[in-house]
């Protein structure tokens, strides 16, 4: 199964001292899924379909994930099917 990154919408919160935590991200088909919890933090790249920036492991319905913070935008290696 080949990924893609795929841009998303998502919905985050700032804190007192300026961090943020992504609360909910929505899919292009218009299905949203709320982060449960943010997990890790750090600049890394994304190895399965490029790009460099904050890389937030989060979890989502118990499963965790990443989520990317790239240059402003967000994104997910989104699953392609063939």
């Amino acid at each position: 199964m080949e990924r893609i990154k795929q841009y998303v919408p998502v919905v985050v919160r700032f804190d007192a001292e300026g961090k943020l935590r992504p609360l909910e991200i929505e899919f292009s088909d218009g299905v949203k899924y709320t982060v449960d919890k943010v997990l890790d933090v750090r600049r890394a790249a994304c190895q399965s379909v490029g790009g460099v920036g904050e890389r937030y492991t989060v979890q989502i319905m118990g499963k965790e994930t990443y989520l990317w913070l790239e240059k402003g935008r967000w994104f997910v290696a989104s699953k392609q099917m063939k």
